[in-house]
């Protein structure tokens, strides 16, 4: 079995509408050739990369089939699909905080989804051994029925309900390393006890509301969701520390069929959207962690879904190190950055300071 990877040329046309960075164009905000920091080139400039090192000769490089409206509906209220549908066929526009999409916006939306619910039932079926789906627009901000944060379905919810549904698995883990809290993912799976939600993120980033510590849960899912909050300038020191005290004994306790990695690279040191520290070796060393912890726990069953992460040069070699790892390939794209951000990464008395944070969480939680 093979490692797959799932990508649309589609994605890439999905369009970001009058945005100025986060700022809605207007007054005295000037437009940006690229409007909104979430655009095509961070994800197909991780598919050229891929293509140029010679890395997709060792990945199955797949497309997958569209989200249904049944399937999108199992996470997402008709009445929202039937409002994203009408806007997207009028032309488009904007339904909720930073979601402006174009016409078409709500088939692109359709096809994104579908990669990671064709990448998580290939799995599950056996057909990949783990998969990467290189999904936009992105998912983990969407709620129900309201999107924010450049995200209008939510990819990994409609996926999860997907093979729940289809019998193929019951309990399901995510592990959302993103910059920013999984607020979306939290909110559909918020009372729902086979379902673990665990979001590392940059502390009162995006949204500044949500992701706190004592948002565990409620109902059958009490206890199932984790945020874990971290300090802006955390490193790769602190991140492993995190994913070796909370997300590692999390994972062993819940006991999931399958892990889900909710994959942005916004934690990433020049990241516009982000004040942390991680690097490429930081996502390599993750990936490696959740390998692990997959073939320990679920029969290596391993799926990671493309979220932020906004730096068009650095991305792709973030991106490139998760997949060297989990595909085992023999070829290697050197961080072209790597000797100088290991140099700016945090002194040993801040990350003692991050671990003792870390420690406090992992008690918060009994772990």
């Amino acid at each position: 079995m093979t490692t797959g990877f799932y990508s649309d040329e589609r994605c890439f046309w999905h369009g970001g509408g009058n945005y100025a960075f986060t700022l809605p164009v207007g007054g005295l905000v000037q437009p940006l050739a690229g409007g909104l920091p979430e655009n095509p080139e961070t994800k197909r400039r991780l598919l050229n990369l891929v293509n140029a090192t010679g890395l997709a000769d060792h990945l199955s490089m797949r497309r997958g089939t569209p989200a249904t409206w049944e399937e999108m509906a199992r996470v997402h209220p008709h009445s929202y699909l039937e409002a994203f549908k009408a806007m997207s066929d009028e032309g488009g526009g904007e339904l909720g905080l930073r979601t402006p999409f174009g016409r078409g916006g709500f088939e692109i939306a359709g096809v994104s989804a579908g990669l990671a619910r064709s990448a998580l039932a290939d799995v599950l079926t056996g057909a990949a051994r783990n998969a990467y789906a290189l999904s936009r627009p992105p998912g983990h901000h969407c709620l129900p029925d309201w999107p924010n944060g450049f995200c209008l379905l939510n990819n990994i919810g409609i996926a999860i309900r997907s093979v729940q549904a289809a019998g193929l698995a019951r309990r399901v883990a995510v592990v959302d390393w993103d910059v920013h809290h999984g607020n979306g993912t939290e909110a559909v799976f918020w009372d729902d006890g086979e379902v673990l939600a665990l979001s590392l993120h940059q502390d009162r980033n995006y949204p500044m509301n949500t992701g706190g510590v004592e948002a565990k849960g409620a109902g059958k899912g009490l206890g199932t969701n984790i945020n874990v909050p971290l300090p802006p300038g955390t490193g790769n020191v602190g991140y492993l520390h995190a994913v070796e005290r909370i997300v590692v004994p999390a994972l062993t306790r819940f006991k999931p069929d399958v892990i889900i990695v909710a994959c942005g690279f916004d934690a990433a040191a020049v990241d516009p959207l982000g004040r942390m520290l991680a690097t490429a070796e930081t996502f390599r060393a993750m990936t490696q962690a959740m390998m692990q912890a997959a073939e320990a726990l679920c029969g290596g069953r391993l799926v990671l879904v493309h979220e932020g992460g906004y730096s068009e040069v650095y991305v792709p070699f973030c991106g490139h190190a998760v997949l060297e790892e989990l595909s085992g390939a023999p070829v290697h794209a050197p961080d072209p950055m790597g000797d100088t951000l290991a140099k700016r990464q945090p002194d040993a008395r801040f990350d003692r300071f991050v671990a003792a944070w870390i420690d406090e969480i992992a008690a918060e939680h009994g772990l």
